[in-house]
């Protein structure tokens, strides 16, 4: 049985795991697909990508509001995903190689297949005979596309997020099932380059989860961009002649060339032999871990999309941090720092939130006070002709503290963060509206002219 002191299973946050503080020791990585996790290969950063494409291509359709006439004479899909992945792969590959080599230190040994508990810390990885032990592991596996069975027991083809931003050309017609932040940034992207999207919601909105005044803003966004059927619950779905043919609760029936399936991602722990350890796991599938990181197994630690409540890089990059520094540290622990955690859905318009909603708040016991502004009604926003784009704050009544700031417009997701910075770093709403100056006429006065908006007692 070959032992490391440290035993990484997921190259995605966890690759960062490799400190300095271990360059004198041995490490095991395990990875059974692609080096660099899914933010690297099929989340975050190509998605944006794709996105920046699709900006230009809505921009110069939409620019005879501003009395400039312009089109869009040809969408190269083969140029816009090659450019994507031309880079992203590369990194990828060099990520791997750069571990292969054991970081130049000769101490890591990276181990390519699936790794299955066979007690608290040791491991079988497909195709190798030796098991392994680790002094210490750290289970950071991510997640992956939920499928319905309705989808899989119809047989028919369908795409993912993983898969669909590797297809070989662009469809005439996108059926979406799902309506949550996955699903409204491809619709976005797809729609944007001219495909005839139908998104499928289970609800009456999208994205039901956020604001009201959120999801009830974004989802007459998407009605004037897209086919957007609601309390859409599918029932069966089939192949005829090349059509996908979705049928809904009631008897709809929605076609489509292709089926991309956005219905949220579960973690990846249900294949890790986790019944042979002490670490638990929720009905959801996430392991069950402490403030910070440890599992029910000694010497088992765990982070991200695997674990952590949040399916955000970002989370999972600050918990990452905590566990190396608690891997080294047993006497000095630090806690995750989930108590301001912001996040953004890249769709059009964007979607940026801090913090509690409205709802969320007054279920919480506060006295609120709250305000929307519309990006209407500041300068740049005449600028952008904009009608609709809001930026909603939430505050509490008698300590003035920020509870939450909820976006849905132009640049959201850099509008929001002097509301993260506010409300990380304890300025209350008063402070932060009149504790510094906003440039005028700058973007981020919607955000200034909220917090003046709130009434406090």
């Amino acid at each position: 049985m070959a032992h490391f002191d440290l035993v990484i299973i997921g190259t995605g946050s966890g690759n960062s795991l490799v400190t300095p503080d271990f360059a004198d020791k041995r490490v095991a990585v395990i990875e059974k697909g692609v080096f660099g996790g899914t933010c690297l290969n099929v989340g975050c950063i190509p998605t944006k990508m794709f996105v920046q494409a699709a900006e230009v291509a809505r921009s110069a359709r939409e620019a005879s509001r501003l009395g400039v006439d312009a089109h869009v004479d040809q969408v190269r899909w083969d140029d816009i995903r090659d450019r994507v992945f031309g880079r992203i792969d590369a990194i990828s590959a060099g990520g791997r190689a750069y571990r292969e080599r054991g970081s130049d230190d000769g101490n890591t040994t990276v181990f390519s297949g699936h790794a299955r508990f066979t007690g608290d810390r040791t491991l079988r990885v497909e195709g190798y005979d030796e098991e392994i032990s680790g002094d210490q592991i750290v289970i950071a596996t991510g997640a992956r596309p939920n499928i319905p069975p309705v989808v899989t027991d119809s047989g028919v083809p369908y795409e993912t997020s993983d898969t669909i931003m590797r297809i070989e050309k662009l469809p005439r017609s996108l059926v979406i099932a799902g309506a949550g932040y996955i699903a409204l940034e491809f619709a976005h992207v797809f729609s944007s380059l001219g495909v005839e999207v139908t998104m499928l919601a289970r609800g009456k909105r999208v994205l039901r989860h956020a604001d009201d005044d959120v999801s009830r803003v974004l989802t007459h966004a998407a009605t004037d961009q897209w086919a957007l059927e609601r309390d859409a619950v599918m029932e069966s779905i089939e192949q005829r002649d090349g059509t996908i043919r979705v049928t809904l609760r009631g008897g709809r029936v929605i076609e489509g060339e292709m089926l991309l399936v956005a219905t949220g991602r579960i973690p990846n722990t249900d294949d890790l032999g986790l019944e042979n350890t002490r670490v638990e796991v929720r009905d959801d599938g996430r392991i069950v871990v402490d403030e910070y990181g440890r599992t029910g197994a000694d010497g088992v630690w765990s982070l991200g999309d695997c674990s952590s409540r949040y399916q955000l890089k970002h989370v999972a990059n600050a918990e990452e941090r905590c566990v190396a520094h608690n891997l080294v540290h047993p006497d000095d622990l630090r806690a995750f720092p989930h108590d301001v955690v912001p996040a953004a859905v890249f769709t059009h318009p964007q979607v940026a939130t801090v913090g509690l909603t409205e709802d969320e708040a007054r279920e919480g016991g506060h006295a609120i006070t709250t305000k929307v502004q519309k990006y209407g009604d500041i300068a740049y926003g005449w600028a952008l002709e904009d009608t609709t784009s809001i930026c909603k704050v939430i505050a509490d009544k008698a300590t003035k503290k920020l509870l939450g700031v909820h976006l849905v417009g132009p640049e959201a997701s850099i509008v929001i963060q002097p509301a993260v910075q506010a409300m990380s770093f304890g300025l209350t709403a008063d402070e932060m509206a009149r504790g510094q100056y906003w440039i005028h006429p700058a973007l981020t006065e919607v955000l200034e002219n909220a917090l003046l908006g709130l009434e406090f007692d």
